[in-house]
């Protein structure tokens, strides 16, 4: 999606609201997407019950920490790279949903004015 120029004005609020939107569309099925990687993982690997994996992803994902002990090398090996995966898909998505207030904010900022005190 093309964004506006800083020179251009700012555009009106509901097309914002609607942009704002897509974005964390996006940023939500960015989270099912992990989340459900997760799941599968340490069910898979983990040998967890589906609510136990869930949980498990959830609370990685979010970096509060693991909740269950993994056994085995390779349940280990998953929960090593789904915890490094998850530190940068959580930095992402906040970037992502946040990019179009930061966007806004600061093309209020540098909007030009006229010489009457008018937007361009």
């Amino acid at each position: 999606m093309k964004l506006e120029h800083h020179k251009q004005k700012v555009v009106p609020f509901t097309r914002f609201l609607l942009r704002l939107g897509r974005y964390a569309l996006f940023s939500l099925m960015l989270i099912i997407v992990s989340v459900f990687i997760g799941v599968m993982g340490y069910h898979y690997f983990g040998k967890l019950e589906w609510l136990d994996s869930f949980h498990m992803s959830c609370m990685i994902l979010t970096g509060m920490g693991p909740v269950v002990e993994m056994r085995t090398d390779t349940a280990k090996l998953f929960s090593s790279f789904f915890a490094l995966y998850s530190g940068v898909a959580f930095l992402s998505i906040t970037a992502v949903f946040f990019a179009p207030i930061v966007h806004r904010l600061l093309h209020i900022l540098h909007v030009e004015r006229n010489e009457d005190g008018t937007d361009q």
